[in-house]
Formats: C-alpha cells, structure tokens, sequence
C-alpha cells in the first residue's frame, strides 16, 4: 500500500488503470472507446491470462446472439434461476446487474468490427431441476479468429493450455479465449486511447484522502507509479497459484490449478492492504483434473464411460456431472466422510478405452507415455486393477456388477447418469475442454440403451487418476452491483473496482452454466467504466 504521492521519478497519468489483461481488457476496451486515457498493465509477456486457456462462453442471458440462433429466453426466467440456484438474497443486486449487463455489452461489443457477430453455443443451464433452467443454454462464444489478421500482435496473446503444455499445434485460426483476447487486444490498441505495458506487475495501490488515485509496479524490474483520474479496475484473476493463501483457506495448494501460472493473487492482496472487505475465500469454480503424464491435471469433464471409485472402491458420483459440481463434491466428500476421494480413480475396460481414449483430444500422448509414467494402470483383472489402486477388491467387484446392471438396463439407479440434458449432451459426443464447440462424435457401441452407460466387463481393465483441480479462485474483494470494491461496512473505496476472480462472484457458491466465471468478468468490468463515466444505471 502507499498512501503519499512520492513515488518513483518515472510517473505517468491515465484516466483509467486495468491490472490485468484477461476479461479485463474487454473493460478496457469499453474506457478507451469513450475516449478515456486507458492502460492495461499485464504481470507476463503475454496477455489473456486463464481467459486465453478458456472458451470464452459468456452466460449472457436475453442477448442478441439468443436471439440469432432462435432461442427464446426471458430474462426474467434467468433472474428466477439464479434467485433459485444461488439462493443468497446478498447477491441479488449484483445477479441484477449481471443480467442487465451483459446483455448491453454484447450489443456494445457487436458495433465494433473486431467482435463482429457472437454465437449461441448449446450448452444446458448445470442445474436442470431448477425453476428457470433451459435445456438449451444461455452461452454466447466470440467466433474464431484468422491468427493472420492479427499480425504481430497475435504474439502477444497467451498461448492455449495444450500448447503451453503440450506443444500443440492450433493451426491458422484460433477460437475460444484466444479469440475473444485476441479481439479484445486489437479493439483496445485501435481506439488510439489505449495502453498495454506488459511485464509490469502490481506492487501495491495509491491513496490519497481514502480514493485510490494510482498504482504502483514493478516494469522489467524497476518500480514506476502510475496515476489514475478517474478509477483502477483489478482485474487480474483469483489467488489459485499462490501456495499460502490456497493453504489457509481451502487446504489445497493451488498446484493442480488450470488457472495461470502468474494468478498469485496480487490485486486481491493489494486491495485487502488499503482496508477492502472480502468473501468466499475458500471457494473456487472447482473442476475434476485428468491427472497426465507429466504428473498434473488437466480440467476432465463429461466422462462418458467407466466410473469413478473412491479408495473404498465405490462409486460415489455421477460422473457426467457438470464439472463444478462434480469437482465440489469431490473435495467435500475427501473432507467429510473419513474416506479417501482425494485423489479418485476412474476405472474403464478396453471397450471404453477403443470408443473414447483418455486425456485431452488433439493432445493425447500416446498410451505407453501413460502407462509407463504410472498415471494410467492396466491390468488383465479387477482383481490386479483393485491391488495397483489400493482399494479393496470385494468392494470394487461389487461396485462394477451393480454398474453393469446399470449398463444393461440403462437406468443408472445410483447417480441416474445420462439423465439430465447436460449428462445427454455427451451421448454421441467427446467433450473438449477447451471450447465446447470443438466436441466431436464419438462412436458409438450398439446393442446398449445409453452410450454413457456401457458395462465394464473387456479386458484389460484400466485405472487413471481424478483430482480436484480448479480453473481458478472465486473467492476476492467484497463488490456491489457497481463492481465497487466495498470495506467491512459496506462503503466504497473511492477509485477502486474490481472484475473476475479478483472479486468474490456474484453466483457465490454455485456455478449456474457455461460462461459464468468469464461472464462475469466482462460484465462487472463494463459496469465499472459505466460508473466511471457516469453512465451507471
């Protein structure tokens, strides 16, 4: 924190200041293109942070690209879903702002080339049963992009999960995050009111009088102050990569996260140091993780066959769960039940393994990399799969019979798999993470009722590993429907807003559907410039 104006010789002054440049830089777009002075600091070499990593679905409900695509959706009905879902009357101004917004942005954002025209994705609201839910979902996804339109400054866009990791190749368009970013880079750069300074990461805010009126960093290793007139957006994602802060309030590390390597909470300590109020620290939008064979995760979601058993060898969840709700469950029975679930296992037979393979389409390794790293186990018995995973035979022996039942009716009496519409998005499809538009068919295996219920009955049998990973943080700064960051009681801190997983989410501990994590970044980024300017409802 710095509460005096003397800082460092080499300072500069801005209307608006953006810390971080994933959904932040869409906020920053907004500022710039009102004709404010705008700089977007970025802690890396490369914009986008997790957005980048993402598919960029925005769960904008009532929006025009709905609309395109015919799907009718009130509004109000998305108003009485959340009500319902997230159930914190805390959160309603925020949920009403959220929906009024997004919807404003999408036709902000569609006048301007670089976005052109969103897409409808459909991808089901994750609590089915809830008053207001639809089937077909309320997800919008930026269209892809030409890497070539972008120039040089497509080296400045953070590369995709698989190809940090994997060395994968995307080709000449990119989609999902990278697109969004991508667009959102030019978009920003081209109002002529914008700034990037990338390798410059935050030190601490400056105040004067109680208004934040700057901030300080560090830019290639020296300090430089910036000043802000108007208002410093944080929008620089959760706290999911630093160790400490993962430790004392969620009893993980952050190691197996999916969020950014930089994400260790930076906006959220510097605001936290000026007196702001936060929330939901121990949360995060939790997801199960494949563990690969480099040893860590990546975000798994709508398995198809096989189960998941836990070190008693049972089931203990339906496996095609929307990812949140699985990832939570995971980590609440680990911590309540006394038995093992951390990690998991997912056992399948060759069957599954021919239909559907393991780990992330495009960038699958091959299977001896898996089985001679150990992160998938391979037996010609249960009896062997039980002693390579260290859970009792008897249990693991019952758990498959009785699921093959299941197989062969193809009623899942347990966790009642395949039931819901996003279990049934996944019968004749194998999910990418990365961008849900890339799902592509999976064969199909005749002779049974539900492709998401196949018996587990070919050898050899194989056993991989399911952790909790996350795609980061949820918990932050206290906000209001403003994305005003708030002290203890409830007053703003003049100049300071906050975005993302910066900020404690506006859905609290509930994940409503694809989309709402980025959602809500670029919809509380918007409705801060909108304070800024004085253009708030």
């Amino acid at each position: 924190m710095t509460n005096n104006t003397n800082g460092p010789d080499n300072e500069d002054s801005y209307d608006v200041i953006v810390v971080g440049s994933g959904g932040g830089l869409v906020g920053a777009y907004v500022a710039a293109s009102r004709g404010l002075r705008t700089l977007v600091i970025e802690k890396t070499g490369a914009v986008g942070g997790t957005v980048a990593y993402s598919g960029a679905g925005l769960w904008f409900p009532g929006s025009a690209p709905l609309a395109r695509a015919g799907i009718e959706d009130d509004v109000e009905n998305a108003r009485t879903y959340l009500r319902e879902v997230v159930a914190d009357s805390a959160r309603e101004k925020r949920q009403d702002a959220y929906l009024d917004a997004g919807r404003r942005l999408i036709d902000e954002l569609e006048q301007n080339p670089w976005f052109q025209s969103f897409v409808h994705g459909p991808v089901p609201d994750y609590y089915a049963d809830s008053p207001g839910s639809t089937p077909t979902g309320r997800t919008v996804f930026p269209p892809p992009l030409p890497v070539a339109e972008l120039g040089e400054r497509f080296d400045l866009v953070r590369r995709s999960l698989p190809t940090e990791r994997w060395g994968f190749d995307e080709g000449p368009v990119v989609s999902g995050g990278r697109a969004l970013i991508g667009r959102a880079l030019a978009a920003f750069l081209e109002t002529g009111n914008g700034t990037l300074r990338i390798n410059t990461a935050l030190d601490g805010l400056v105040v004067e009088d109680g208004r934040v009126v700057g901030v300080d960093a560090v830019s290639d290793g020296e300090p430089v102050r910036f000043r802000a007139e108007r208002g410093v957006l944080l929008a620089a994602g959760g706290f999911e990569r630093d160790r400490e802060l993962r430790e004392r309030h969620q009893h993980l590390t952050g190691e197996w996260s999916n969020g950014a390597p930089a994400n260790t909470g930076d906006a959220l300590k510097a605001g936290v140091a000026i007196g702001a109020d936060t929330e939901l620290l121990d949360e995060a939008w939790f997801v199960p993780g494949l563990v690969r064979p480099d040893g860590l995760p990546v975000f798994h979601t709508g398995t198809r066959g096989g189960i998941w058993v836990n070190g008693a060898g049972e089931r203990f969840v339906n496996e095609t769960r929307p990812y949140d709700q699985a990832g939570h469950e995971i980590v609440r029975l680990h911590a309540s039940t006394g038995v093992r679930h951390i990690p998991c296992h997912w056992v399948f037979d060759q069957r599954q393994f021919d239909r559907d393979g393991i780990g992330f389409p495009g960038a699958e390794p091959a299977p001896a990399e898996w089985l001679e790293s150990g992160a998938l186990k391979k037996a010609d018995t249960l009896e062997e799969l039980a002693r390579l995973i260290d859970v009792p035979f008897d249990a693991l022996d019952r758990t498959v019979k009785e699921f093959n039942g299941y197989a062969h009716t193809g009623v899942d009496e347990r966790f009642r798999r395949g039931e819901t519409p996003w279990d049934q998005m996944f019968q004749h499809i194998v999910p990418f993470p990365a961008d849900p538009r890339q799902n592509f068919e999976a064969t199909a295996v005749p002779g049974f009722p539900s492709q998401l219920l196949l018996p587990i009955d070919t050898a050899p049998f194989y056993a991989a590993t399911v952790v909790p990973s996350d795609i980061g943080t949820k918990g932050g700064l206290r906000t209001d429907e403003h994305a005003r960051v708030l002290r203890p009681d409830g007053r703003p801190i003049e100049g300071l807003y906050a975005a993302g997983n910066t900020a404690a989410a506006m859905s609290g501990r509930v994940y409503p559907g694809a989309g709402t994590p980025i959602g809500s970044s670029l919809a509380f980024g918007y409705l801060a410039v909108l304070d800024i300017v004085g253009e708030a409802g």
